[in-house]
């Protein structure tokens, strides 16, 4: 099977990917062809769709999407220091990329997780209870930022390692 055109669509949901694919053979149909049957090895399109599983990165295609390492690639170098685009291996050796990812963002958790426990503590004296307030915020959100970092991460570890995800019903 060859794909044709892959895009998303408003009309389906941001973990839906609409691929049209040419498949061997006569449309159910029978349109396309004046006896209804097909001619010589006829083909026609149809239209698949992927989905993700819940906690996918929005700005990566689901896994079964044709060229979806490469946005995946790009999303874990996003969620690691800079410097580790100047490592070819990473990209050559995009588990091994998922995996570091996934270290990096859960020792970032700790992070905030710490300083989320100790900033009334440490910062009490030299910022207002309105400052405070809003660094506790700012803190938290950043949490769940990271929460769903991790997640994300650990999905696409499991992509690169061969996991394929099925749907349930």
């Amino acid at each position: 099977m060859k794909t044709i055109i892959s895009h998303y669509s408003p009309a389906f949901p941001r973990s839906t990917i609409r691929t049209w694919r040419t498949v061997p053979g006569p449309r159910p149909d029978g349109a396309g062809t004046s006896s209804g049957r097909a001619v010589g090895g006829a083909a026609h399109t149809v239209l698949v769709s992927a989905t993700s599983p819940p906690g996918w990165p929005a700005a990566v295609p689901p896994p079964e999407a044709p060229g979806w390492q490469v946005p995946a690639v790009s999303w874990l170098l996003d969620h690691c220091p800079p410097d580790y685009r100047a490592y070819a291996g990473w990209r050559r050796h995009p588990v091994a990329l998922a995996w570091v990812a996934r270290r990096h963002i859960d020792a970032q958790l700790v992070g905030m997780r710490q300083a989320y426990r100790d900033v009334r503590v440490e910062l009490g004296d030299h910022v207002g209870p309105e400052g405070l307030q809003q660094v506790m915020a700012d803190l938290e959100a950043e949490g769940v930022r990271l929460l769903a970092a991790q997640r994300s991460a650990a999905l696409l570890f499991e992509a690169f390692s061969g996991k394929r995800f099925v749907p349930r019903l």
